[in-house]
């Protein structure tokens, strides 16, 4: 089983929401579509689920082309982030209802119903109606709902964004493990790549209606194939500077050098753009061979057990999350510090020219 968008695109009114798409989702698969806000997640879900008609290229299933085959007539379930119950039944018969719309026995729509609100945590509340509940039950009936359909292609737009902290980290782990043994396609909507990682299987980046990557969630993330990828796949995006190869030696902005070792050796003389994750960014020397950096400090943000540092490095813009809380003085120039093994090099088209070393070695 397996849905494949072949040369799939979406306009709307003249403009381009979906640019020609090639993607293969397999059976039993965790396909998360990762992007910021308007990157195209929802619309491209549309065109999967058959809501939406795309404006070029063609879908099928398992073989056979659905491109133009009503959403009623395909097995698809949704569940958006603006959670969608009927209000007039109780939580019980909104989680049967599509059974039954399906003509399923009566005992088995029974062990489902409550098999469902067991693992959504539901069972006190299946005899009240939905707008007696907090807004994170309500969800947690949408996907209750989505659940029991027994559908081979479930798509989630962003389903726990409403529930509290708790509860979605429950459901970020239980999610893959709930949905596995269906043997369904799974397609999951988010705009953090903390809740990509979390998820694993496979990683769809979106970015202004492109998919720029896909594949194995843990390989987009360690060797994204370009710089919009990567500034995808890290939050906050992923920080830039100007370099250079000389030689054996890749220069740096502050007249900093580094070997130019591994796959940076392979490389020729010439300009090149360095990026590297705010995490990796320190205000600390924690290794022999790391460099420093004079920036200016513009902004902080206290989490309570990370401080991010917004600098200005000579014009381009850093972030870094320091572990920790730390009292700095905003306007000071400020040391930071950058691993060379943690650099990615860019080519001036944005494409990966070589990987972070850490992320060879992981």
């Amino acid at each position: 089983m397996a849905l494949e968008l072949k040369g799939v695109s979406k306009t709307v009114e003249g403009q381009t929401h979906i640019y020609p798409t090639d993607l293969t989702l397999e059976a039993g698969t965790m396909n998360v579509l990762l992007g910021p806000t308007l990157s195209g997640k929802t619309s491209l879900m549309r065109l999967m689920a058959g809501l939406d008609a795309p404006a070029t290229g063609r879908i099928f299933w398992n073989g056979a082309d659905v491109t133009g085959q009503r959403v009623q007539d395909r097995k698809v379930a949704m569940v958006y982030q603006q959670f969608i119950n009927y209000p007039s039944m109780t939580v019980y018969e909104n989680i049967a209802s599509p059974m039954k719309l399906l003509g399923v026995d009566k005992a088995e729509i029974d062990r489902r119903v409550r098999d469902s609100a067991e693992l959504m945590k539901l069972t006190p509340m299946l005899d009240r109606k939905p707008l007696e509940l907090s807004g994170g039950q309500q969800q947690r009936c949408a996907l209750a709902r989505a659940l029991v359909k027994n559908a081979g292609l479930v798509l989630l737009d962003e389903p726990l964004a409403n529930l509290d902290y708790k509860l979605r980290e429950e459901l970020r782990v239980e999610i893959p493990k709930i949905f596995e043994a269906s043997g369904a396609i799974f397609v999951y909507a988010t705009t953090e790549p903390e809740e990509a990682l979390l998820l694993g299987g496979n990683t769809a980046t979106l970015s202004e209606g492109r998919v720029t990557q896909f594949g194995p969630t843990l390989d987009v993330y360690r060797q994204p194939v370009d710089a919009t990828t990567a500034r995808v796949f890290s939050d906050p995006p992923m920080n830039f500077m100007q370099i250079s190869k000389t030689g054996s030696r890749i220069m740096f902005g502050d007249g900093q050098s580094a070997p130019a070792v591994g796959a940076l050796a392979e490389l020729p003389d010439g300009r090149y753009s360095a990026g590297f994750r705010p995490n990796h960014l320190e205000i600390g020397q924690h290794s022999a061979d790391a460099m420093e950096f004079r920036a200016n400090l513009t902004v902080t943000e206290l989490t309570g057990s990370e401080t991010f540092i917004h600098l200005d490095h000579h014009g381009e813009r850093w972030v870094g999350v320091i572990h920790g809380v730390h009292d700095l003085t905003l306007g000071e120039d400020l040391s930071v510090w950058l691993d060379p093994r943690h650099v990615y090099v860019f080519g001036e088209n944005g494409k990966l020219v070589a990987p972070a070393a850490y992320a060879l070695a992981a």
